[in-house]
């Protein structure tokens, strides 16, 4: 029987675009490999669909997407629902792959939906999601695996900074969003409150972070597959300028060398510190580490547990070797999964020793 693997992409996120982008390209690559897969897709407005001509990028284009079944999620899979909104067709999921970018769909609200439905995840976990979506978090994080990170402040909506604010130029991010949206540099401080209004037009809080002007920004790759975290060769993106743009990633005005020209031995510290994040938080699924390095110091800036088309160009020579990676998760996935239902669960028999009504309001 022919395994079926959902793919799971868009949501509630300002890079709800950028997830389309991957999650068809991961709904072909799978259906290229021999899989049956069905694409689930979460509109900005958390509406879910699901249907096989999702995986049709041209769908998107005037929400042509919206013609087709929504859905939900129960019972281990994914019911469609008719135009009365009734369950319709009932899809049992083997696998689900994560493919949402920013806001809850990566930042462990998948990784829950899927924990509690029973359904196998070839994608991080809860806990790792959720830290890594949010800066602030990651810098805690690491802190405490004693990994370098840029000095920064941490700043909210409400007026509070905890953190001592780094000498300036400083780069200004909304803590929990993604593909270098609302992104600013900040020379003086009257720059800097136009960055921070900017950032928090976008989210809750910012990090304010000491800028390095003369660096090299690095990237990598990981999965774990049978008993072993794979890392990818590094990859430099070459910014253009003060940032590494949105366009720059998206709109082809960026440029990147792969592999990146690096001495040896700070390929492998880069390389040796994202194995270490990975294996000691037990993570799992396709997960890139960003790096920035200057003045010989390797600091690690950001870890994306969800990153753009997974990361196929740092760990495969194309879509076709790509397949092969994707079917190493969603083995290890099967796998952790199979293991987890080993776990005991107990009943305590405490319910049996309550009074009837015990519960009610006003009794005693």
């Amino acid at each position: 029987m022919t395994e079926n693997i959902a793919v799971i992409f868009g949501g509630a996120s300002n890079e709800n675009e950028i997830s389309v982008i991957t999650g068809t390209m991961a709904v072909n690559v799978l259906k290229s490999a021999g899989y049956a897969v069905t694409p689930v897709y979460i509109s900005q407005d958390n509406e879910i669909y699901c249907d096989e001509r999702l995986g049709d990028i041209a769908n998107f284009s005037s929400d042509k997407y919206r013609t087709f079944p929504r859905a939900i999620f129960a019972n281990g899979g994914v019911y469609t629902l008719n135009k009365r909104s009734k369950p319709k067709n009932f899809i049992k999921v083997d696998v689900a792959l994560n493919c949402c970018h920013g806001g809850f769909g990566e930042g462990g609200g998948i990784s829950g939906l899927c924990a509690v439905l029973g359904i196998p995840l070839a994608s991080a976990g809860v806990f790792e999601s959720a830290v890594f979506m949010d800066k602030y978090l990651t810098k805690l994080i690491l802190s405490s695996l004693g990994v370098k990170t840029a000095k920064y402040a941490y700043v909210t909506k409400s007026g509070g900074c905890h953190g001592d604010m780094p000498p300036f130029p400083v780069i200004v991010k909304p803590v929990s969003l993604g593909s270098s949206i609302g992104v600013e540099k900040a020379d003086n401080e009257e720059q800097l409150a136009v960055a921070l209004e900017s950032a928090l037009i976008y989210d809750s809080a910012a990090i304010v972070e000491e800028y390095f002007s003369d660096r090299r920004e690095i990237n990598c790759a990981a999965y774990y597959s049978e008993g072993k975290v794979i890392i990818s060769p590094c990859e430099e993106a070459l910014v253009k300028g003060g940032i590494f743009s949105y366009d720059d990633k998206y709109r082809g005005k960026g440029a990147s060398a792969f592999p990146a020209e690096l001495p040896e031995d700070i390929s492998s510290r880069i390389r040796d510190t994202a194995a270490e994040v990975y294996s000691k938080l037990n993570m799992r699924g396709i997960v890139r580490f960003d790096f920035i390095i200057c003045d010989g110091e390797i600091y690690l800036s950001e870890v994306n547990t969800v990153p753009g088309s997974l990361s196929y160009y740092l760990l495969s020579g194309g879509f076709k070797d790509f397949a092969g990676i994707l079917k190493k998760v969603i083995l290890q996935a099967k796998q952790d999964f199979k293991d987890g239902q080993n776990k005991k669960l107990i009943k305590t028999g405490i319910l049996e020793n309550l009074r009837p009504n015990a519960c009610k309001i006003g009794r005693k």
